[in-house]
């Protein structure tokens, strides 16, 4: 389950669907291929996108950046009617499917035959639009001492960041270009990865039919959920080996069976708020410790949110708060964060009163946006009129 970024640097990357119309976001420990971490609106789509629903979150400029980054991350652990990632839609399936003639539901031969043809392709000296300027996922050339492929998440995130490029190259340029990367492999292990790269584009189409044969309609019900969960755990260890399925999906499927057991509990009226509590903290336990541990810190800022509120007339106690629930040093860095938020909140009060006497005053445009450059120069830093000028554009 899959925010993605340019660079693929160790950490988290995250996704976001919208499940009956409340969004909910997820993630999962791996290396992030390269497009969704810069603020979850990248046009390139992360590995198996949702099987039931698709939506996109749009953070707040008004929310301090770490805040902002809390609540991501909050929606993220404790989004409304979580589903699995396998019941979901997934997008990237059908995308290939439809952007690429060698996809497409008459397809004259499966997608893994391109595997051996694209050695005779010529692969271009530039790399596709989308591409320009990002770096290649690394740490997926792993073989054991017989030079045998491991296989890895991180083959996975090859192999999808160039598939994520479909549609400004065709499968079989991109098929070529995955090739490229992986001759610097030795014999026996390019060989293998070669075929796994071909089962694995087979996986993708077969999970392209799967959706087609569900519909555009969601699963509501727990036991339609957990269905097709299993039939797409089914599915993938049907196009490739036990040990590849687990190395690229065992995160994304603790996390399918971490957020069924949790949708469960919430619908068990038998159990009181603390034993929902504790059966939740059980199955937590289950979730990759990276995962874990974020969601752990994302509840403190939420504590954290509630206390601001709570204690907005006693800044000492909210000091002392901080202090005893997140450390001097962090709790210094929040209390400076804090005043700068009510520093710009007073700036921008300001400036809106103003800006909306400039705008009733009856200018012309050119004048309007003149008065309105004076404004942002006024009260704001040069770095913060951009963010005053974008909050312009939405209101």
């Amino acid at each position: 389950m899959s925010l993605q970024a340019g660079v693929s640097s160790p950490g988290l990357f995250l996704r976001s669907v919208s499940v009956n119309n409340s969004v909910s976001v997820y993630y999962c420990p791996c290396k992030a291929p390269r497009s969704l971490l810069p603020g979850l609106t990248s046009s390139h789509r992360s590995p198996d996108l949702p099987l039931i629903m698709k939506s996109v979150s749009r953070l707040a400029f008004t929310v301090p950046v770490i805040i902002a980054v809390v609540i991501a991350l909050w929606l993220l652990a404790d989004g409304a009617e979580n589903q699995p990632a396998s019941a979901r839609p997934y997008g990237n399936a059908a995308d290939i499917k439809t952007n690429d003639a060698d996809f497409s539901t008459g397809h004259q031969q499966p997608p893994s035959k391109l595997v051996g043809e694209s050695a005779e392709l010529t692969v271009p000296g530039q790399p596709p639009a989308s591409l320009a300027g990002t770096t290649e996922p690394g740490g997926w050339a792993k073989t054991d001492r017989f030079g045998n492929l491991v296989p890895t998440g991180d083959l996975r995130q090859l192999f999808e960041y160039y598939l994520s490029a479909l549609g400004e190259e065709t499968l079989s340029q991109l098929v070529a270009r995955i090739r490229l990367a992986l001759s610097v492999l030795e014999e026996p292990a390019r060989g293998q990865a070669l075929d796994t790269l071909g089962r694995y584009l087979d996986y993708k189409l077969a999970l392209s039919d799967l959706e087609a044969a569900y519909g555009e309609a969601g699963a509501s019900e727990p036991a339609e959920i957990e269905r097709r969960m299993l039939e797409i755990h089914a599915l993938r260890r049907t196009w490739m080996d036990a040990a590849t399925a687990e190395a690229f999906f065992a995160d994304e499927e603790t996390i399918d069976r971490f957020q069924l057991k949790k949708r469960s509990i919430g619908k068990d009226s038998s159990l009181t708020e603390q034993q929902r509590e504790e059966a939740l903290a059980e199955a937590e336990m289950a979730l990759p410790e990276p995962v874990r541990k974020a969601r752990q810190d994302t509840r403190k800022f939420s504590r954290y949110e509630q206390a601001r509120v709570a204690m907005a007339n006693d800044p000492e106690a909210l000091r002392a708060w901080r202090r005893q629930e997140f450390g001097d040093e962090a709790a210094e860095k929040l209390e400076g964060l804090d005043a700068e938020q009510k520093d710009w909140n007073r700036r921008w009060q300001s400036y809106a009163k103003e800006r909306e006497a400039l705008e009733a005053s009856g200018l012309a445009e050119p004048e309007r946006e003149e008065g309105l450059t004076r404004l942002r120069e006024k009260y704001f830093s040069e770095s913060e009129r951009v963010r005053a000028q974008a909050l312009d554009s939405i209101q």
